[in-house]
């Protein structure tokens, strides 16, 4: 295989047991008797991690190189997803996550930096496609997760003995990753978070309103059609499969559609789809609509991310692979920072209040789409 395929590979496996956590969300909430604002406390968890690894992953990555970040990332990553679905208490469940938002940084920047290097180094763009199989890697988990709940097995033994099979998998694909001439430490300085640039800072912007509203699906979907609809079993779990599946379509013919408007138009005419969707979503006297503008939302943020990491990477201000981590990291907390957000405002107003909060974020993503714009042309 060549090293294109292999980091798309190593994309779609990283998230499959994410995945099938996120299904599972609301039964902790029920088991643990937990209202919208103390799930909303529990799931800060993530981002604190997140938080907490941010001033090291970067000189690790750098340290050790992105290949080896994955090889040893990846099973421990793996043996950390099933612990939140046993926590006993909301203490637990907390800590618990800070520990998977610490894993889940890391090797999520490690698969970014190492798609960056191969990309640099072939011909044409791979990271479209990358995160199109980390969409399909999602909505595989997101569908056993759901899966999972039809047969109404321990979501932890399922989970866990999923994590032990993608364990040995991950290692061998990981570990057909070349091995780079050059050290990734000369392509992720040393000096990686220094103070962003005004350039970086503001295609994070643009994309931080993308990933908050893909973080908050996919930890509220289920709770939404469980509560709002009263949904049952496999159709719980549904409303992010669909999802995934439009944001994986959307990913996949992501390259092309560039190529035909160019990044800001195409950015521009997906976002006003997701608005539209999550319009939809808010609305919805029914669950079948509601279904219908998660397809929406997926297809409508699907390319915000990887038009973001080409427009980091083509900056020019610094190394790329430097503003591609920055940007990373800062997409990932807005992937994490929604859902708390919309449990709190669901705690005083109800769901569909906290998920319009998502409206505004995108509204702003559209306005400030032309920063994708090359420096060297549109």
């Amino acid at each position: 295989m060549s090293p294109k395929l292999i980091i798309m590979a190593a994309f779609f496996l990283q998230p499959i047991a994410f995945g099938s956590w996120l299904p599972q969300i609301p039964g902790v909430q029920e088991r643990l008797s937990l209202g919208p604002a103390e799930l909303a406390m529990a799931l800060l968890g993530l981002p604190t991690g997140i938080l907490l690894m941010l001033p090291f992953a970067g000189h690790l990555v750098g340290r050790i190189g992105s290949r080896n970040t994955l090889i040893f990332g990846f099973p421990i990553f793996l043996a950390l997803v099933p612990l939140p679905v046993a926590a006993p208490d909301i203490v637990s469940l907390f800590l618990l996550l800070v520990l998977l938002g610490i894993g889940l940084s890391t090797i999520e920047l490690g698969l970014n930096v190492e798609a960056d290097v191969i990309e640099k180094r072939g011909t044409g763009s791979i990271m479209n496609r990358c995160h199109g199989f980390w969409s399909l890697g999602i909505m595989t988990g997101s569908l056993v997760g759901a899966g999972i709940l039809a047969l109404y097995t321990s979501p932890f033994m399922a989970i866990g003995l999923l994590s032990l099979v993608l364990m040995p998998v991950s290692v061998i694909v990981c570990r057909a990753l070349p091995v780079h001439e050059v050290p990734v430490a000369e392509v992720q300085p040393r000096s990686s978070w220094r103070l962003p640039s005004p350039g970086i800072l503001g295609i994070s912007l643009f994309v931080f309103g993308i990933t908050m509203t893909e973080g908050a699906v996919a930890d509220w979907s289920a709770v939404y059609l469980k509560d709002v609809f009263q949904t049952t079993g496999m159709a719980t779990g549904m409303g992010y499969v669909v999802f995934a599946m439009l944001v994986s379509v959307g990913r996949f013919a992501g390259d092309a559609a560039k190529e035909r408007f160019g990044s800001v138009v195409l950015a521009r005419l997906c976002l006003v789809f997701a608005l539209v969707g999550m319009l939809l979503v808010v609305a919805a006297p029914v669950a079948a609509l509601v279904y219908l503008g998660l397809a929406c939302v997926g297809l409508g943020i699907s390319v915000g991310f990887p038009l973001a990491v080409t427009a980091a990477a083509d900056l020019g201000d610094r190394p790329a692979a430097e503003n591609v981590a920055i940007l990373s990291f800062i997409a990932l907390l807005g992937f994490l920072i929604g859902p708390p957000m919309i449990g709190f405002v669901a705690e005083v107003l109800g769901l569909r209040s906290g998920l319009a909060m998502l409206l505004p974020p995108l509204l702003l993503s559209i306005f400030i789409a032309g920063l994708l714009r090359r420096r060297l042309g549109a």
